[in-house]
């Protein structure tokens, strides 16, 4: 009797946490455990309990990354342009679902190529947004005339009303070449300097120049600059995982 009693009532408990793991598995996050041993499998009930928003919060999550690195992918150019007098090619690899780095070709008519490339701070759906943004404004605007550092300032100056209440901002390098043409010109918002390989002396140069990062400053002033360049001269324009990366040696 009384055994047979005990084992109907552990059996009703077990089951009442098997319907709550189906209801978890159909995704039903509002289920609870109220069942009580008073003994060691309490532990389970209160690990359950606590584990469901955990798991709430983590598909939100995912899914958002999700988004993000959807529109990032989206964002980004499919294919290398082609210039007479240069070899351009451009990749992006992400460590994780989402980053923050963004480059581009800009065609802005048969003869001009803009190469660009950016870093948005932080990571996720908002960064993703801002990078879209910029994106647009950049396009949009460098198909108007005028120079390289007015296309920076305009962008700069609608970005910053984005990002004033946000804290957000972005680095970007604007690099334009003309075909056929031995000058290239450039303007730096906040990135790193581009750094360009001369093989005649087997030597490094920084394509440097002043300018703050896009959104901290709706006033600031952009400068262009420009330099020749010699036949297999190397450009690369990265971001800063590129200057983190370390050979065998350290180096």
């Amino acid at each position: 009797g009384l055994d047979l009693y005990l084992s109907h009532a552990n059996t009703k408990d077990i089951r009442i946490i098997v319907s709550g793991l189906k209801r978890l598995e159909q995704g039903d996050f509002s289920v609870r455990l109220g069942v009580e041993f008073k003994d060691e499998r309490d532990q389970i009930v209160t690990t359950f309990n606590n584990i469901i928003p955990k798991l709430k919060e983590h598909l939100r999550m995912s899914s958002a990354l999700g988004v993000a690195e959807e529109v990032q992918q989206s964002l980004l150019p499919n294919s290398d342009p082609t210039l007479g007098g240069f070899e351009i090619a451009g990749t992006s690899l992400y460590c994780e679902e989402t980053g923050g780095d963004y480059y581009d070709f800009i065609q802005i008519n048969e003869e001009r190529l803009a190469v660009v490339v950016g870093d948005v701070s932080g990571h996720g759906v908002s960064s993703a947004l801002l990078m879209a943004t910029a994106r647009a404004l950049v396009m949009l605007r460098a198909s108007m005339p005028g120079s390289i550092a007015s296309i920076m300032n305009d962008v700069n100056k609608y970005l910053s009303r984005d990002t004033s209440h946000t804290g957000n901002f972005m680095t970007f390098f604007y690099c334009e070449r003309q075909a056929m043409s031995q000058e290239i010109r450039w303007v730096r918002a906040g990135h790193d300097p581009a750094l360009m390989y001369k093989p005649d002396s087997d030597e490094f140069e920084e394509l440097k120049g002043k300018g703050v990062s896009f959104g901290l400053d709706d006033t600031f002033e952009y400068e262009e600059y420009q330099r020749r360049l010699e036949a297999d001269q190397v450009i690369l324009i990265g971001t800063d995982r590129i200057w983190e990366m370390r050979n065998e040696r350290g180096e």
